[in-house]
Formats: C-alpha cells, structure tokens, sequence
C-alpha cells in the first residue's frame, strides 16, 4: 500500500508518499480502505519528533483518526461486515490507503455525511465527551468555558453543550474566529488578543473549564471558577510546569484534572465509543451537531495541510481525503 511517511524528525516537507508494507488483520480487527484522514495538532508534534507512537504502534505514519470501508474483518469480529461505512479513533497510523483497528474503536458513519466529514468526528468527539461530560460533569443550566473555540475540539464542545442545554463563552484569537463561534452556538466569546478573559468573568464565574493551553491560564482559570468547579486539562501548549495556589483550590472546592486519549487501553476507548454512538450520535442524525470542514488536501498534499495546521487561522477540520 501507499502512505504518508515520516522520514525523518522535522518541518512538514519530511512527510513523503512511500511504499509500506500491508497490515495483517487478526482477531476483532477490521481492515479499512481509508477515504479520508483528520489531521490533529498532535500529528505535528510526532513529525517533530517530541511525541513518540504508544508501544506497538508504528512511529512513521501519522493519523489519529479516519473514516473508510470494511474490506476485510477478523475471525472474532461480530459488529461490522464487509463493505459497511465506518469512522474509527486510532493510535496512528492513518495517513495510508489500509488501516487496521479493532472493532470496538469503530462507529458506523451517520446518515448523510460525506468520508471527509466522518473522519473529522472521532478524536475530537471521543476527547470531548470523555472530558467535558465524564471527567468534568458538565450538567444543564451550567456555563461551560472552552479556551481555543475555534479548534477542532472547540467547535465540537460548543455544538454538543449547546445541544444539552449548556451556556458557552470561548476564547479565540480574532473577532472573525468569535464570529464563527457564535453561529456554531457559543453564547459569546472573548478574544484573547485584546481582552482579559480573568477580568471579563471573575465576577460571573464558569463551572467547567476545558483548558489546551496551560501555562500563566491555570492561576486565572482558578480565579475564575465557581466554588465546586471543574478545570480540565488536554494540552499546554503554553507550558505544563506552573505555579498553583492550593490554598484558593481547597476553599473553593475545586477539582483540576486532565487526560490524554492516544495512550488510553482498549477497554476505555470501547466504551467510550459506544457512549458517544448513544449521547452524541442522536445529535448529529437530528442536525444539532454538524462536522465543520475548513479544508480539504489530497493525501499527496499532506506537507501542504500540516503547513495550514500549523499557521492556526482555521476554524474546523483540515482533512486528507482519496
């Protein structure tokens, strides 16, 4: 088969389209015909060299997640035929045309979305629901504070709390970023740029907040959370080591976790996705919830899409698509 290759450490031209040996299914393993890929920030990361493939799982193709046909299926496998239309969560390897994955890491694609659409939904939908909704808790009649609503995982947890009833602001980096935002269903934004998004809200309070950027944000987000609030954490992109007042923790009852999904066992993530297929699904199949798309590359492309990625004036999915 064909896939994108890392050939070594570096900047985006070191993704090459190269030769690769075939996968091999065996057990409850599917063998898809990848039609399209989703690219995540994480995906430049590992072609940098700073975050390694879980054990097991080839370092040399990137992909967290893909959508594409069953063409083959293991002895074991008892949910999926032949020929069904699937997206699937993956621990790489999903810049290729085949792609293997274990059953209980797929979901049948909802009616009515295109591959391209379908492969924007899984990472970005798993991390959200398994951190808004199952570490944080987040209820009806709560506000709900996402920093980077305009990513990939923003633009998911605004239309799905705002599908359940939630109160969302967001923080962007442009009026035009808050914009789009708002007709996804954000109840407003503040941008980062020229605001304080401490000052804005230390008298109003959040409930949950869902924080990819670390660093100076975590005394802030403390500040601003309402007693028994939740602070999750999923990146820090501006620094992991940072100084914490446990003092005002303790006071305020607060709780600060964090997770990371790639590295999750297969039990979790089984789980996980029928949770999603029941609570998330539904929202999508009634057009609550739709997949946005920013930009579509071939898989030839991908150094191309990975430039995109990196400039960050996107809002929605880049995706690879054959």
């Amino acid at each position: 088969m064909k896939a994108i290759v890392i050939t070594q450490p570096g900047a985006p031209e070191v993704l090459k389209l190269q030769e690769y040996p075939m996968p091999e299914i065996k057990g409850d393993e599917l063998l898809i015909e990848v039609k399209a890929a989703g690219l995540n920030r994480s995906d430049i990361f590992q072609r940098e060299g700073n975050y390694p493939a879980p054990p097991g799982v080839s370092s040399e193709i990137l992909g967290l997640e893909v959508s594409g046909i069953v063409i083959e299926c293991g002895p074991d496998v008892t949910d999926f035929k032949i020929g069904d239309k699937v997206c699937a969560i993956l621990a790489g390897g999903g810049y290729a045309e085949y792609v293997i994955v274990r059953e209980g890491q797929c979901l049948p694609i909802p009616s009515g979305l295109t591959f391209a659409e379908a492969a924007s939904l899984p990472e970005t939908v798993f991390t959200v629901w398994s951190n808004i909704f199952q570490r944080g808790q987040l209820t009806s009649g709560e506000t709900l504070l996402i920093h980077g609503g305009n990513s990939g995982i923003g633009i998911t947890g605004i239309q799905i709390a705002h599908a359940l009833g939630i109160r969302v602001i967001v923080t962007v980096g442009s009026d035009e970023k808050g914009q789009n935002c708002l007709e996804l269903g954000a109840d407003s934004f503040i941008n980062y740029k020229t605001q304080d998004f401490e000052i804005i809200l230390q008298e109003e309070g959040v409930d949950v907040i869902l924080d990819m950027i670390g660093g100076d944000y975590l005394s802030k987000n403390v500040n601003i959370l309402k007693p028994e609030g939740r602070l999750i954490h999923i990146n820090a992109v501006s620094g992991s080591h940072v100084d914490l007042d446990l003092w005002k923790v303790m006071t305020k009852r607060l709780t600060i976790t964090g997770s990371t999904l790639r590295s999750r066992d297969y039990e979790f993530k089984k789980q996980l996705a029928k949770e999603v297929q029941k609570n998330v699904w539904p929202l999508i199949e009634s057009k609550q919830f739709k997949p946005i798309i920013f930009k579509t590359f071939p898989f030839t492309e991908a150094p191309e899409a990975h430039r995109l990625l990196e400039e960050s004036r996107h809002t929605g999915k880049i995706i690879l698509v054959r």
